[in-house]
């Protein structure tokens, strides 16, 4: 699954998935990529990966950190500043926007994929 997280600096990308990484009931630091551009965590025989693509320049790079096998059925991919690396980058089962309001934070999203649509689905469920 790929998700794309969209907005300004210090919209709230990094704690949305540091919240996501909680309510998966992980324990540990959740830092942001913004330097690493990439930190995995391990998740009941899957990988979630997050990347911040604001400081990714330079397409070589993708390749050179083997980026592109993280894309696998086994993992979920959460993508900071995914406009950085748009050629590079499969298409998003989800995009969720995140913007700055008087009263807090306007989350928004958006199912690109039959199974994106089906998580949204599943999600609004349970809420």
């Amino acid at each position: 699954m790929t998700i794309y997280l969209h907005g300004d600096l210090g919209a709230g990308k990094t704690t949305f998935v540091r919240g996501v990484l909680r309510g998966l009931g992980y324990q540990g630091k959740v830092k942001s990529p913004t330097y690493t551009l990439v930190e995995p965590y391990d998740f009941f025989k899957k990988q979630i990966y997050h990347f911040d693509l604001y400081r990714f320049t330079d397409e070589e790079e993708w390749d050179a950190f083997g980026f592109r096998e993280y894309f696998n059925p086994s993992s979920i991919c959460m993508i900071e500043w995914s406009e950085k690396a748009q050629q590079l980058l499969p298409m998003a089962d989800i995009e969720i926007y995140l913007s700055h309001q008087a009263s807090g934070r306007l989350i928004q999203y958006n199912a690109n994929t039959e199974l994106g649509r089906q998580l949204l689905v599943n999600l609004e469920k349970n809420a």
